[in-house]
């Protein structure tokens, strides 16, 4: 299939780019990796007057150290999360997670600013910056501001950007010491959506949990953080009866819905499997830390 007629521009600036968008009043789209955004057009799914290219905007792209965590150019590409070292060493859970993204063509174009605008639920990436309660600064005509995570997946496929913005960069705050982590996810092929995922996080002080984080991917119309199950494990100490009880909370916060690819109720009996391990396995991690 063709996508329908468009202009092209190449912007050479977040102030072009921005411009356009303000111009063409919600009848322009950005492009970056176009992983998600060309299969759309060619289905004609979307029918936008102009295309945006970002690619010539320079500083958009790499990954910095921030402040004890990163900041992440909107135009990094998921191969590079994969392979950078900063990002196995300061956020080993986002390393794990990018190899359930798609597949390596994929990543080699697919950009981060891209997965978070398009805002799959059933996307790593949207589900991580959730999970580690990550900042998106994103520039408009009224200036830049910056959404937190949890506030910027409006519904699947809508964010809370305005028309005229474009999101510029991602900033992941430090973890703590004697941080534990997991990523686990299910699909039927490897390459394949995720049916159901969870990634957590633990930190401990002493011998208890001082800091929880578990979200949840693909059971809800967005990214979800399981809030219950998180109290349930903060200021705990480890215990097997409690690591159930948590994955039991994280199963009943999913809102899943079901299609071909599984029920409801399978999707929620995915989310407590998963979670078990996922808490299972921080746990591990953080005791070794």
């Amino acid at each position: 299939m063709k996508p329908p007629a468009f202009e092209y521009v190449a912007a050479g600036s977040v102030e072009e780019a921005v411009s356009l968008l303000a111009e063409h009043q919600g009848d322009a789209k950005v492009i970056a990796g176009g992983q998600s955004l060309v299969p759309m057009l060619n289905f004609r799914l979307l029918a936008p007057a102009v295309l945006v290219d970002l690619n010539r905007i320079p500083g958009l792209d790499g990954v910095a150290e921030h402040e004890g965590g990163l900041r992440i150019g909107a135009l990094t590409r998921h191969r590079v999360l994969e392979t950078s070292e900063a990002v196995k060493a300061r956020f080993p859970v986002l390393h794990d997670a990018m190899r359930f993204v798609a597949h390596l063509a994929i990543r080699n174009r697919g950009t981060i600013g891209g997965s978070l605008c398009h805002a799959d639920p059933a996307a790593e990436l949207p589900t991580i910056a959730v999970l580690l309660d990550a900042e998106i600064e994103a520039a408009g005509s009224g200036g830049r501001r910056t959404i937190a995570a949890r506030a910027f997946f409006e519904s699947a496929l809508a964010t809370t950007l305005e028309e005229d913005e474009i999101v510029t960069e991602i900033r992941l705050p430090g973890l703590p010491a004697r941080t534990g982590w997991a990523f686990e996810e299910f699909a039927r092929r490897s390459g394949d959506f995720g049916i159901a995922g969870v990634g957590a996080t633990l930190s401990l002080e002493g011998g208890a949990v001082a800091e929880a984080r578990i979200a949840l991917l693909g059971v809800g119309q967005t990214p979800l953080r399981a809030s219950a199950a998180e109290a349930l494990l903060r200021g705990k100490a480890r215990d097997d009866d409690l690591t159930a009880a948590a994955a039991e909370a994280a199963r009943e916060a999913a809102e899943p819905e079901g299609d071909l690819h599984g029920s409801a109720d399978y999707r929620r009996h995915l989310v407590g499997v998963l979670a078990r391990r996922a808490i299972a396995a921080a746990w591990d991690r953080a005791e070794a830390a």
